[in-house]
């Protein structure tokens, strides 16, 4: 290592460190601040391209937000009404349900004990006994800290009213911030850092954006195709495999188990279960076809890097780290990929790079 440079190095690994240290420590008030930060880098380039137009930043902010909080109100007003419907059906309809559910399990079993040995039977017999009660037990626990968390009830709140202040002055102040940031970056690095800076930014602005775009398209077609074959509940169903849809194939896979379980309850071994089916492959179509076109093949984001960093901050911080899980799979994924290309381009790769020779 280069005389001068451990310090550097040392120096940038205890700020990342005690950033992420920050980070874990905050992560229960930080979820408004970061929610303010991501809708702020949304919405940057409607704010900018109204700036340019004449509108001072300051309007153009507020006409910006203004119409983004507008249009979201306008959709949860479309759709809550139909979602507190359908989900107060479901709710009366759960013990009728349970019953159904209880009759096939009921069913199984008369198979098994008819085709198992007495000790294999009693085995597996214990072991969904078991199983179950775990089921039972932790759904139970969820629901109550739900009810009862505080924090909890603070975080939504913190999320409504705060989130819109801290998107508007962090949005109005875009380029400002930018410049503080820029101003503070090692001067021997400069150019190189913002080239990086510029590929995670067209990265993370591609990915994000055309991933809402597709996750839109995907809840519309999901939740009116499946209300068209008569599915019940197709509604709630179809909107969460739309925005379940930004983790690769969860999505796809949470819609198409929720409609099968639902369809056979409802339509039993029939052709209802084969237009479920339909509807869903249909949509495995219609996202093939949405995702290059608006998420882009430039975007490099490998779906198994995006699983592993949501499930991965996700456990650290919560629905916080599924918030930060893309930037830094992004920032991530940049410096691995110059990272790579300084070392190919070094002697550790290669020993004839350094004194010039040719390879054999």
């Amino acid at each position: 290592m280069i005389a001068g440079s451990r310090p550097r190095v040392w120096f940038w690994l205890g700020a990342l460190a005690v950033f992420f240290l920050a980070l874990y420590l905050l992560s229960p008030i930080l979820l408004p601040f970061v929610a303010g930060g991501i809708i702020a880098y949304f919405l940057d380039p409607a704010v900018t391209w109204l700036e340019r137009r004449g509108l001072p930043r300051w309007l153009a902010t507020t006409v910006g937000l203004a119409v983004f909080i507008l249009a979201l109100a306008l959709l949860l007003a479309l759709i809550l009404p139909l979602l507190r419907l359908q989900a107060g059906e479901l709710i009366d309809r759960l013990p009728a349900l349970f019953n159904q559910i209880q009759g096939l399990v009921d069913q199984a079993m008369q198979l098994a004990a008819k085709n198992l040995a007495a000790a294999d039977f009693q085995r597996l017999r214990d072991t969904l006994s078991g199983s179950a009660g775990d089921l039972v037990t932790w759904a139970v626990r969820q629901v109550q800290t739900v009810l009862t968390s505080g924090l909890a009830l603070a975080n939504l709140l913190s999320l409504v009213f705060i989130t819109p202040v801290v998107a508007f002055f962090v949005l109005r102040d875009w380029h400002r911030i930018v410049g503080h940031i820029d101003s503070w970056l090692p001067r021997n690095q400069l150019e190189t850092i913002r080239e990086q800076a510029r590929l995670v930014d067209a990265m993370l602005g591609g990915y994000i954006r055309g991933q809402l775009l597709v996750c839109f398209a995907l809840a519309i077609y999901y939740a009116v195709a499946l209300s068209l074959i008569g599915l019940d509940f197709g509604l709630i169903i179809g909107i969460l495999t739309g925005v379940i849809a930004f983790i690769p194939y969860l999505g796809f896979a949470t819609g198409l188990i929720l409609s099968l379980g639902f369809g056979l309850l409802q339509f039993g071994w029939g052709w209802g279960l084969v237009w479920v089916a339909a509807v869903f492959a249909v949509g495995q179509i219609v996202e093939s076809v949405l995702v290059p076109r608006l998420v882009g093949h430039r975007v490099q984001l490998h779906p198994v890097w995006v699983i592993f960093a949501l499930l991965a901050f996700g456990t650290l911080f919560g629905f916080l780290g599924v918030l930060i899980a893309l930037p830094t799979a992004a920032v991530v994924g940049v410096l691995v990929r110059f990272g790579l290309s300084r070392y190919m381009t070094s002697p550790l790769y290669d020993t004839h790079i350094h004194d010039g020779r040719d390879r054999p």
